[in-house]
Parts: C-alpha cells; sequence; structure tokens
C-alpha cells in the first residue's frame, strides 16, 4: 500500500522552539482560516470486518488486499505520545477510529493511557470511539472500565436484509442492537448512532431508524452519502440532502431547530417536538461546514491528515522513530496545522476544485 506523505525530520530539526508561537492570544493553535485544534481522530487499524460499499467496496478491498503489516502500524505507547503533544496543543476530544478500531488486540490498554491524559487546565478528555458494533456486546464493559467515555455506533438500518446487503458480509443487525443495549447498559453515553443515507438503498429506513432510537437516549444522526476515497464509485445523485431527510421525517415525527452544542459541531441538531430526544443531520456534501473544521486525523501508521478528503499526509512516526524530541514533534505538528487552508468540501459545493490527486480511502483514517 502507498500513501504520498511528507517527511519531517529535517523541516523540524530546522524549526525554533517557540510554543504556541503560531497561535493566538491564548495560547490556542490555529491554521490559515483561524480554525483551532480540538479534536483528533486516532485510526488504530484499516482493517474491518464489514465491506460496506460506501467505504470498504469488497470488489476492492477483497481476501488479497494489502493491508498494512504489523511493524507499520503505530503502538500504544507512540500513539499515547502524540495523544499527549496534541493534547498540550488544544485537543480536547479524542476519537478512536479504524477500520473497525475494535479489531485491534487489547484495544482497552490504549483507551487507558488516554483516559490518564489531562489538558494543562487538569481536565480529562473527551474520550470516544466509532465502531461498526459487531464486537460491542462483549467489549462495553471492558471499554468503560478503562476509561472510555462514550462510543458511536454505525448503523444504516434496521431491516435486516437491508443492513446485510449494505454490510456485505451478511452481518445481522440484531448483533448490532444487542450491541447498542450492552453499550448502553454498561454507560458508555449519551451514545449516537450513525446512518450513511444513500438514496435508492437504504433512505426507506429512515423514519423506522428514527421511531426505533426515539425516547431511548441514543441520538440518531443521517449522514449525506460522501465522496470519500477513490474506490466507493460516488454519484452525486445517490446523495440523499439532509434537507430532504428532515422534510421526510418531520412529516412522520414533527421537529424543532436546537442549538449547536459545541463550536465546530459536525451535526445539524433537531428535538422532537414533543421532547422525546433528538436527531441530528450531516451535510458535509450540500451544506459543508469546513468553516469551523477543527479536526486533525492520524492514520495507524502515523500520518498526520488535515481533511477527510485529502491525498496527503504528514509523516509522524519517522519523527517518533528516529529520535525526534517532544519539542520537536510540538513544532511539526504546530507547523503543520499553522499552514492548514483545507476546505475541499466548500470549494466542491463552489465547483471550484481543480482536478486533484487520488484521495485517501476513509477506512485509512477514519470517518
Amino acid at each position: 500500500m502507498v500513501h504520498r506523505v511528507i517527511p519531517l525530520i529535517a523541516e523540524a530539526a530546522s524549526w525554533p522552539v517557540l510554543p504556541y508561537a503560531m497561535g493566538d492570544e491564548a495560547g490556542t493553535l490555529r491554521d490559515q482560516l483561524q480554525r483551532p485544534l480540538h479534536d483528533l481522530r486516532i485510526s488504530v487499524t484499516d482493517r474491518c470486518n464489514f465491506r460496506c460499499s460506501y467505504c470498504m467496496p469488497k470488489e476492492v478491498f477483497g481476501k488479497d488486499y494489502p493491508y498494512l503489516p504489523h511493524s507499520a502500524l503505530l503502538n500504544f505507547e507512540e500513539i499515547a505520545r502524540l495523544a499527549r503533544l496534541f493534547v498540550a496543543q488544544g485537543v480536547r476530544k479524542i476519537r478512536l477510529t479504524g477500520g473497525e478500531p475494535l479489531l485491534r488486540k487489547n484495544i482497552e490498554v490504549l483507551v487507558e493511557q488516554l483516559a490518564a491524559l489531562r489538558t494543562p487546565d487538569g481536565e480529562p478528555l473527551d474520550l470516544t470511539l466509532t465502531t461498526n458494533g459487531s464486537l460491542l456486546a462483549r467489549k462495553a464493559a471492558s471499554l468503560k472500565a478503562a476509561g472510555l467515555n462514550r462510543v458511536t455506533v454505525s448503523l444504516d438500518g434496521l431491516d435486516d436484509a437491508v443492513f446485510r446487503r449494505m454490510n456485505d458480509v451478511d452481518f445481522p443487525v440484531a448483533d448490532v442492537l444487542r450491541g447498542i443495549e450492552a453499550a448502553q447498559r454498561a454507560g458508555l453515553g449519551p451514545l449516537k448512532v450513525n446512518m450513511v443515507v444513500k438514496r435508492g438503498t437504504n433512505e426507506q429506513e429512515i423514519v423506522p431508524m428514527a421511531r426505533h432510537f426515539r425516547g431511548t437516549g441514543v441520538v440518531l444522526r443521517f449522514i449525506e452519502y460522501m465522496d470519500v476515497g477513490a474506490t466507493n464509485g460516488w454519484r452525486m445523485r445517490e446523495v440523499m440532502p439532509s434537507a430532504e431527510v428532515v422534510q421526510h421525517l418531520s412529516a412522520e415525527l414533527p421537529l424543532v431547530a436546537l442549538e449547536p452544542s459545541a463550536p465546530g459541531e459536525t451535526a445539524q441538531r433537531w428535538g422532537y417536538a414533543d421532547g422525546a430526544g433528538e436527531i441530528g443531520v450531516i451535510s458535509s456534501v450540500t451544506q459543508a461546514f469546513c468553516h469551523d473544521c477543527s479536526r486533525a486525523r492520524l492514520s495507524t501508521e502515523g500520518q498526520l491528515y488535515l481533511c477527510l478528503f485529502a491525498s496527503r499526509g504528514h509523516d509522524l512516526r519517522s519523527l517518533l522513530r528516529g529520535g525526534a524530541s517532544d519539542g520537536q514533534i510540538t513544532q511539526a505538528i504546530a507547523g503543520i496545522w499553522h499552514n492548514r487552508s483545507d476546505r475541499y468540501s466548500q470549494l466542491r459545493g463552489a465547483g471550484m476544485l481543480a482536478p486533484t490527486e487520488k484521495r485517501i480511502e476513509m477506512s485509512y483514517i477514519g470517518g
């Protein structure tokens, strides 16, 4: 597997060690569009046991697909070291992703290491994990005991035939629902469920999903089918705009608009008019939210990506394994973020995108 990366060792060696020199007066690191670095998504494996067509289609990710060798992956100590340095520069939320993160052996050990981190003002992190739910029933209690705060489960429908067709490995929806129940019992909440809506495939599941999770404390979020990577055969006509999802849902279950829960929140929030909970819609195709995106993504082999639609990463693993000091790595991170100007979805929406390199696959850097 070949990915374009940017070596940093020579650059880092020449940078002056000036902590927060690229931040604002409050010490917050900012990019070229004045967006802070607040969220870090860490992919712990490039493997997944599902073959969803919008992420890891079976015709590409078959039995002979060249996954990364174990020696290429960051070990838990390397991940925890980088996380500590990111937290020192403003990160307050860490999300573990994949692939399917629960496939990573002894993932609870990493969770425990990350849960021990504190922000400069002594606060614990918001530590969460996104999973397809297939292994959640057996892992929920141990993840909570290790210090995980909450989970987000990807679930694209309740109808078993639709769900098996979308995961393309004949996995039953009942097992995912058991995982969600186990996570709720363990206290991994507030729990979120993400449904990718693909027109012509599963839009008939919108209302049943809402009815199922309404009043349970689970926040259901509908995600527009996105043009991530280069293998999912994305077509605009298969995108069901979030506005249409809300309109369709409101006809059955009246909704009222809610205020964002935090700056940079990806989902627009809607509450049930009778107070029975809320749903969210993530509109990265039709209503880009690049202007306040505060997320960086660390791949399983230590490449730092600044956008879900990026075509290149920045090589932090070479710094880790090349003997760089914490100060040098800190300055590398600061320089990368300071120079960031990514806003793919805004440019795509405005028709301003020029032909680009092949984008990185979502399974490699997490959603």
